[in-house]
């Protein structure tokens, strides 16, 4: 039986340690996540928004867009 040599030679061994190392970049995933999160959760509150309202609290959905209805929802929570 002869026997077998399992370490690495030395040549390939110098040579890993020479590679210079490469950075990753950005994906195209990670900048759909910077924007896709944001919006989502925009959504989501606009939506809530407009949930509450409506089944809650039993208004038109056209008053739901209308400046006034936000501005005077803001006033109610935050009264001195």
């Amino acid at each position: 039986m002869a026997r077998q040599n399992n370490s690495k030679p030395e040549a390939t061994h110098e040579a890993e340690q020479h590679q210079p190392v490469r950075r990753r970049g950005i994906s195209k995933w990670t900048i759909v996540q910077w924007f896709l999160i944001p919006v989502l959760l925009v959504a989501a509150l606009c939506g809530g928004m407009v949930a509450g309202y409506v089944v809650l609290g039993k208004k038109e959905f056209s008053d739901v867009l209308h400046w006034s209805t936000w501005k005077h929802v803001y006033d109610l929570v935050f009264a001195p």
